[in-house]
């Protein structure tokens, strides 16, 4: 449909740049190379140019919201800005790179450009995959703290935020240096990691890639969301409307961030292995820009889903629009208001509303450290912080406002 051969031998009638570009994945990948036509060229900018103005709109929102609204300026959200800063790099200082190659057939910047082209996006793209991992450790790891979250310590998140870019470089400085390289990809009018390479070098680097920067943050985010979801359903005992409410909404949004993930970066390692691994000529320009473009997408789509999906964030968007304050809706300060006012209640009714009480303390997102204690003179029967059984245990207690916000 939108794809020609163009053999090495057949390079008189071809951009002279992109010939070369073939002859050297010949040289290193064993097989001659495959350029798009004038229209797949053209379907491509189009959709670069789609992905990198809608990017760079959204992240950049991301941080005018962040810096404008004192209310967001808190730990989980700084490494939210983390990846939005990230994905917002890849949209200033990769996309329109491609999407300029994409218009005139060619890659317009040299071997020097195909290089630094290669490493920024590989180290901004794991810096976000990365980041998206530590997330959702860090919710995670608040459900099981036994003490309140301190809204104020930026200590771990900062430890969070320096391991995300560590990490990524340690993972993308190796091809500077003769552990595998950069060059041309697909059509030649992108670079990446030379995935066509069959010395023991490039395979072994490139399977190291795949399961520490893919696979590893995969595992991650699933183990540490499938436990959030666990804890939703220990109160599914106390209110169960409420909490079937509450249960679906997360599984929702846990469902969508998975799928994405897979959407955006699965495909895109499984034709890395299949090109690396399968026989010259398997993985065609159509089936290698497909992977590269979806994994681009990433940059639209996690604004979305981790910020704008945010409660909090969505109330800022909506004041930010009307010029207006933002309403604060359940906020740690108004929640304790609230469950003070309860506790004052539950001195009245007795240990009967205690069951009550919590998933009501659960529901606005107040730590369990946070609720006022009674008065030396009313002794309930039930321990109001620890709870008789395993459905109000504490965990359930620290879990929501991590994902509303």
């Amino acid at each position: 449909m939108i794809v020609s051969n163009v053999s090495l031998s057949g390079c008189a009638g071809v951009n002279s740049a992109l010939c070369a570009a073939a002859g050297e994945g010949h040289l290193r990948g064993g097989s001659h190379r495959t350029t798009l036509t004038p229209t797949g060229n053209l379907v491509v900018a189009v959709c670069l140019g789609f992905i990198g103005t809608l990017g760079l709109m959204n992240n950049l929102l991301v941080l005018v919201l962040f810096c404008r609204y004192k209310m967001l300026r808190s730990p989980i959200n700084l490494l939210l800005v983390n990846i939005s800063i990230s994905d917002l790099l890849v949209c200033v200082l990769g996309t329109p790179f491609s999407f300029a190659a994409s218009t005139q057939g060619r890659w317009l910047i040299g071997e020097g450009g195909c290089v630094w082209y290669g490493f920024a996006n590989s180290l901004f793209g794991i810096v976000s995959l990365i980041s998206l991992a530590v997330l959702s450790y860090e919710r995670y790891s608040t459900m099981v703290a036994p003490t309140e979250a301190d809204s104020s310590n930026y200590h771990k998140i900062s430890l969070g935020i320096t391991l995300s870019w560590v990490y990524s470089l340690i993972w993308t400085v190796p091809p500077l240096f003769g552990w595998s390289h950069y060059g041309p990809e697909g059509p030649g009018t992108t670079c990446s990691v030379e995935w066509t390479a069959k010395t023991a070098n490039s395979i072994s680097y490139i399977i190291c890639l795949f399961v520490f920067c893919l696979i590893v943050p995969f595992l991650v985010i699933v183990y540490c969301y499938g436990k959030l979801l666990c804890a939703i359903r220990q109160v599914s005992g106390i209110n169960p409307s409420m909490s079937r409410k509450r249960e679906q909404r997360v599984l929702f949004m846990v469902v969508i961030m998975v799928i994405c993930y897979l959407l955006c970066w699965l495909p895109y390692g499984i034709m890395a292995l299949m090109a690396t691994f399968g026989p010259p000529g398997l993985v065609t320009p159509v089936a290698s820009i497909i992977p590269s473009v979806l994994a681009k997408t990433s940059t639209v789509i996690n604004p979305v889903i981790y910020v704008f999906m945010n409660k909090q964030f969505y109330r800022c968007f909506k004041a930010l629009l009307h010029c207006e304050t933002p309403r604060r809706g359940s906020s740690l300060k108004s929640s304790s208001k609230v469950a003070t006012k309860a506790m004052r209640g539950l001195a009245v009714t007795g240990p009967r509303r205690t069951n009550d009480f919590l998933y009501m303390a659960a529901f606005l997102g107040e730590p369990v450290a946070a609720i006022p204690q009674l008065d030396p003179s009313v002794e309930p029967t039930i321990d109001v912080t620890r709870g008789p059984s395993s459905d109000i245990n504490k965990p359930v207690v620290l879990l929501v406002a991590h994902f509303d916000g």
